[in-house]
């Protein structure tokens, strides 16, 4: 099959294109400013790429044109269309379909699917538990909207599929983790995209209001989560965080599978007991006791395992635990499990360690979200102790946080930092105004910067050696790490 894609260079596109290559699909796609390092990972795969959206593409001919979600209806300031090509395909009456529609259909068949999802820590925990079931022999494929450090690589399609008898049994198919995504679709299906992934085994791993540009509140996202929950199989295993309440709600709306709760050493959370109101049976539930970069995992008291690795904070043991209790889904015991876990390396981007220059430590993180800015920083606080100084330098760039509809809740997301360094470039807000209870302005908490030159000076101003400085974005934030490194070796 030849199909070409629309935004081809996105994280989940990209990753699919990949997939179909290797599934044997001649693969084409098209975006704008079409850069590395995505450009030159599909390069090197042989797939040719298109600069722009122009409805000259409609030549190619494809067998089916997969549309990303950032393609839309929209249309410029001179009411030209903003996609041409979109126009041109409806036009024309050509075949289309969305991205994970067309990867349930032509290559999820036949493999046991392990979703995760959550407001955070999608990406490390499918990270996390791919590497599990890769010690563990598996051979899982998968599709992780980052790049684990111990693969290199964000998408792979695994073991290959086999004849087997229907049903097969359990953990006899090739497994595939997939991080899961709340986000809608396409523009012609506004549908979260795990709704289409049809897991055996699901991970919940938190739940909060986030995408205000897609979800009118809370109540709308643990609507979709309840969607994803409906479609697992009685056979099929819901691995929850035992300590949130909107998933406790989500699972109170029906749940027809097995549930396994984690952040929790017994048999209920949030007044859940035994079964919810459904039936569906809680079957074990994984504790913690210890700190975060070395703890054991328990289950009613008694030990299950110890993990002891290079990551810290709360955020991760609660991933760990997940990931060990959807691995155990499938046949790893959680011993080998935590013995797979001492050597993962952690996802790009999340607290990697840029450099050391004049005693300053730089950190890229890919948090945006006020609850993930201040896990972030919690932790690293929790790992330095008091006497270190944290410099927290944070670019507000996802659509909720453009929108403003979380800027309140920044002073306590910075609260762990010692210093906070605002971007306020393309915001609609006043950002010196929520950061006001800092203290916001030259000598104080908190600065803003209405160019990342304006913060890049601030930053290396204000720095000094011992100091610990987190860059926080979910874009590329004009390469603000390596040019604060580059600045400090300056200075």
């Amino acid at each position: 099959m030849h199909i070409h894609i629309l935004g081809i260079c996105g994280t989940f596109m990209g990753g699919l294109a990949a997939l179909a290559h290797a599934a044997g699909h001649r693969v084409t796609g098209c975006d704008a400013g079409v850069y590395p390092p995505m450009s030159e990972q599909l390069s090197a795969l042989g797939i040719d790429l298109i600069e722009g959206f122009g409805a000259d593409q409609l030549a190619l001919r494809p067998d089916m044109f997969v549309i990303g979600n950032l393609v839309s209806r929209a249309r410029q300031p001179d009411g030209s269309p903003k996609f041409p090509l979109m126009e041109a395909i409806l036009d024309a009456g050509q075949p289309y379909t969305s991205g994970p529609q067309w990867l349930a259909e032509q290559l999820l068949p036949g493999r046991h699917v392990l979703a995760v999802a959550g407001t955070h820590g999608k990406t490390g925990t499918s990270s996390m538990l791919a590497w599990i079931l890769e010690c563990a022999g598996q051979q899982p494929g998968f599709l992780i909207g980052g790049v684990p450090l111990n693969f290199g690589l964000s998408a792979r399609l695994g073991a290959p599929q086999r004849p087997l008898p229907a049903p097969a049994p359990l953990g006899a198919t090739p497994l595939f983790v997939i991080e899961a995504d709340e986000y809608d679709t396409a523009f012609f299906d506004k549908r979260s995209k795990f709704v289409h992934y049809r897991p055996r085994t699901a991970v919940l791993n938190n739940l909060e209001f986030d995408h205000a540009d897609i979800f009118a509140d809370l109540a709308a996202i643990e609507r979709q989560f309840h969607h994803l929950v409906r479609t697992m199989p009685a056979s099929g295993r819901v691995v929850v965080n035992g300590l949130d309440a909107s998933l406790a709600r989500v699972l109170q709306m029906g749940c027809w599978s097995q549930v396994t709760r984690f952040g929790v050493d017994t048999m209920s959370a949030f007044g859940a007991e035994g079964t919810s109101a459904f039936g569906a049976e809680t079957i074990s539930a994984f504790g913690a006791e210890g700190p975060p970069q070395s703890f054991d995992v328990t289950h009613q008291g008694q030990k299950l395992a110890r993990v002891e690795w290079a990551l810290t904070g709360v955020h991760n043991q609660l991933n760990a635990l997940a990931a060990i209790a959807a691995a155990q889904h499938v046949g790893v015991d959680p011993g080998q499990a935590a013995a797979a876990l001492a050597t993962f390396r952690n996802v790009k981007r999340r607290m990697e360690l840029r450099g050391i220059v004049g005693g300053v430590a730089v950190y890229d993180d890919f948090a945006h979200h006020p609850s993930a800015l201040r896990t972030t920083l919690d932790g690293l606080r929790r790992s330095l102790g008091a006497g270190a100084r944290i410099l927290a330098v944070f670019e507000p760039r996802s659509n909720t946080m453009k929108l403003g509809t979380m800027k309140s809740r920044l002073p306590w997301a910075l609260e762990p930092a010692d210093l906070a360094f605002c971007l306020t470039a393309g915001l609609d807000w006043d950002a010196a105004q929520a950061l006001a209870p800092l203290g916001v302005g030259p000598g104080l908490r908190a600065q803003t910067a209405p160019d990342s030159a304006t913060l890049l000076a601030q930053v290396t101003q204000a720095a000094r050696p011992g100091d610990h400085v987190v860059c926080m974005s979910n874009g590329g934030f004009d390469a603000m790490p390596a040019k604060l490194l580059q600045a400090l070796q300056k200075q």
